[in-house]
């Protein structure tokens, strides 16, 4: 460019900033229609002085209050827009000033400088630090603002250190050269926020007065008839009716699902609740809100607020657009709990829809969710639309649960019902009250199998069934099996005990088995009752015998000189080693089918509880009879062993450790020498046992620490004593330290090292 048009754009630039300086448009803090604590007197105010209108639209994007002079008054009122720096600086204490760089929205110049001056009450912004400078505009700072603080990836990108403010109307994104003064900022304007009152809305006021005088009708009566905003309204929302902190969602709550600010979303979601009357196929809508709820913690209060609100003094409350605001909040009741005040607040609107509507359809569904109230857990999942459907007619779920061998059973579940609750029911049904085993529910498909926690509500683990069954092709169901075995030789062999003893050593016997010799063909494959990885291993190892050269002889020369001859020859090697190995398979695997045979042979005229009894006599000699194995990627002692590609067996009186494909065990730990285990970090546990610590890498740490704190607790259980409180049924990610371990019983033999 030539010289007289750098100059001519030099000039330009300096001329914009003076005029953005002198003329930069007025951004004024318009008055908060929220009130502070100690705005109100101690005893001046009485229910009949709060007095709300229902919000409407208006500059300040807030709520319209009553023309009662009380309730004009705002927060902090407004500064003079003429006021100068010099009037400015003795009006309030200066806390800090300087230069800034703020972000101008709408101009080719993207930053302008300003002389910022935080107060105890705004952060204002000013042309210029001399006297009389003419303030710009006025953040007003209350609780609810926001500060995000310097990051590093701004400073790459810009090679500013940038802070940002969230104020009601204005947001300020600052920036600075210096890493020291923006954290100076920030700290100062976060003190400021941190130092002021929490600030309420005139639905909270409300909601207050109507708790203290809930044993007054008329007074509540009145404050109902006096203020609109606690009653339907076809209106829009345009503020919602609890306070939220100001700021985008990013930084606050929850990112990349495209939310806008929590305050946004209070306003959308109103006008979401009001399409409900009109829709004609409302579940998509109610899933969307609960949706929004499980995403957005903090609106779950609102949504409370605003369905009391649309199910207050309704025109045509009998009809079937108005009950879908009582079907929204039944599914409400049985996701979310609210807080305490806008329980008490809910339970109140409750009652006095009973008393004043007794044996309608709106008292049906208030009794339903008084009840419901009584038993929610926050959910996991969002319910599912069949779920949905049910929960819009006050009626229960039909839930299958499968149990070994062929047989299946129905029952009916609600919302609450958990898996410990469910197990008992099912236990009821097939006689096994008495049985001093435990028993469990797992979800299961045909790979993956994993135990289900006792206060996991069924409905998640259902609804989550369908988000799994979009992704892999296998169905998932519930099946109800054995846990803990504690006493195998109770189980009398014409009880349904029985069978689920057998399926399940003949599923740890045969770990990629989908089911029992009962579906089999009358000569089924090999992989179904032999296990696969002890055929290979038995295969891998005569092989290595006969690949290691003899001892005292060098290996000889594999492949001639050079780099491709010998990669071909490699290449050509590996497949000889494959074909091999396949073949090794194929002789060692009709070698164990004809001993397989020739032991059926022997079992001819065997009816079916004979031959189940005749499997099981044999497992029992297993010296892991009754334990459940976890694959384990290492093993590694305090003593310095260390072993790879091991089995972690958890039984009933100990802890065993097993090479796969061997029954020996390398070691064993009775519980009464277990001082300690638990997670030592995601994927290690670490077992800490006679004076040794032991670490164990695997992704089932979850179901084996519940497993054993299930064995710990039945033992306690069983010797008259109550469960220790650092071992429960749950499944707890921490470090339990047994302060007194159970004496190991006389049969268990002392540990031994590897």
């Amino acid at each position: 460019m030539p010289l007289p048009g750098v100059c001519w754009l030099v000039c330009c630039r300096q001329g914009f900033s003076l005029l953005g300086r002198d003329y930069g448009e007025k951004e004024e803090e318009e008055s908060l229609e929220l009130r502070n604590k100690e705005d109100l007197t101690p005893n001046g105010r009485t229910p009949a002085d709060v007095i709300v209108s229902q919000p409407t639209a208006n500059g300040t994007n807030g709520h319209v209050v009553s023309e009662s002079p009380d309730e004009m008054k705002s927060l902090i009122v407004d500064k003079n827009k003429t006021t100068g720096l010099e009037e400015e600086e003795e009006e309030s204490e200066l806390l800090v000033k300087g230069w800034l760089l703020r972000e101008v929205q709408g101009n080719w110049i993207k930053q302008r400088r300003y002389w910022f001056v935080l107060t105890q009450d705004s952060l204002d912004y000013y042309s210029g630090p001399e006297k009389g400078a003419r303030r710009l505009g006025t953040l007003v700072l209350t609780n609810l603002c926001s500060v995000i603080w310097p990051d590093k990836q701004t400073y790459k990108e810009t090679g500013y250190w940038s802070i940002t403010v969230y104020g009601r109307k204005h947001c300020y994104r600052l920036y600075t050269k210096h890493f020291n003064e923006a954290i100076h900022w920030a700290c100062s304007i976060q003190k400021i926020i941190d130092s002021k009152s929490p600030v309420e809305t005139p639905t909270q006021l409300l909601i207050r007065d109507i708790e203290e005088n809930k044993f007054n009708p008329e007074v509540v009566e009145h404050i109902y008839e006096h203020n609109p905003i606690l009653k339907y309204s076809q209106a829009p929302l345009y503020a919602p009716l609890l306070p939220f902190p100001y700021g985008s969602v990013e930084h606050t709550y929850h990112s990349g699902k495209g939310y806008g600010s929590v305050r946004e979303e209070a306003v959308r979601i109103f006008h979401c609740l009001q399409q409900l009357e009109s829709a004609r196929e409302p579940v998509p809508i109610i899933q969307g809100v609960l949706q929004t709820c499980l995403d957005l913690r903090p609106l779950r209060d609102e949504i409370y607020c605003q369905l009391v609100k649309q199910t207050s003094h309704t025109p045509a409350p009998n009809t079937a657009a108005h009950l879908r605001y009582w079907q929204l909040l039944t599914c409400m009741s049985c996701t979310f709990l609210p807080g305490t005040a806008v329980m008490k607040y809910l339970r109140f609107h409750l009652k006095r829809i009973q008393s004043q509507s007794p044996d309608s359809e709106m008292d049906n569904y208030a009794s339903f969710i008084s009840q419901s109230l009584d038993k929610i857990k926050c959910r996991e999942c969002v319910p599912s639309c069949d779920e949905i459907h049910r929960l819009m007619n006050r009626q229960e779920m039909l839930c299958t649960v499968h149990y070994p061998g062929p047989g299946s059973c129905q029952l009916y579940i609600s919302s609450h019902t958990t898996a410990n609750e469910l197990v008992g029911r099912l236990q009821d049904r097939l006689g096994l009250q008495s049985s001093r085993n435990t028993f469990a529910l797992y979800e299961q498909n045909s790979v993956w199998e994993r135990p289900i926690s006792g206060s996991s509500l069924i409905a998640d683990v259902l609804t989550s069934f369908f988000a799994k069954e979009s992704e892999a092709k296998s169905p998932w169901k519930l099946r109800f099996k054995l846990y803990c075995l504690l006493d195998a030789d109770s189980i009398s062999v014409d009880s349904i005990e029985y069978l689920f003893l057998f399926e399940q050593c003949h599923e740890m016997v045969v770990r990629e088995s989908d089911g029992g010799l009962q579906h089999a063909p009358p000569c089924p494959p090999l992989d179904e009752i032999f296990p696969a990885r002890a055929l290979e291993a038995r295969v891998l190892v005569s092989l290595s015998a006969q690949l290691d050269p003899p001892p005292g002889r060098p290996e000889a020369q594999r492949f001639p000189a050079g780099l491709l001859v010998g990669a071909l020859w490699s290449h050509k090697q590996k497949v000889e080693q494959d074909l091999r190995l396949r073949s090794q398979l194929k002789e060692e695997g009709a070698v164990v089918m004809a001993s397989v045979l020739e032991r059926w042979k022997g079992l001819a005229g065997y009816s079916r509880g004979d031959s189940m009894a005749a499997y099981l006599t044999i497992v029992r000699q297993w010296s892991g009879f009754g334990c459940t194995l976890y694959e384990v990627d290492f093993y590694i002692s305090s003593t310095g062993n260390f072993c790879q590609k091991l089995w972690l067996g958890v039984a009933a009186t100990s802890v065993s450790l097993y090479r796969q494909g061997e029954s020996e065990a390398l070691e064993s730990f009775p519980y009464g020498q277990i001082c300690s285990y638990g997670i030592s970090d995601s994927n290690t546990f670490r077992i800490t046992a006679g004076g040794r610590d032991l670490l164990f890498e695997t992704n089932k740490l979850s179901e084996i620490i519940q497993l054993m704190n299930a064995y710990f607790s039945a033992l306690h259980r069983q010797r008259g004593k109550f469960s220790n409180p650092d071992v429960t049924d749950a499944t707890e990610l921490g470090f339990h330290r047994l302060n007194s371990p159970p004496l190991p019983r006389l049969l268990e033999l002392p540990s031994h090292p590897v």
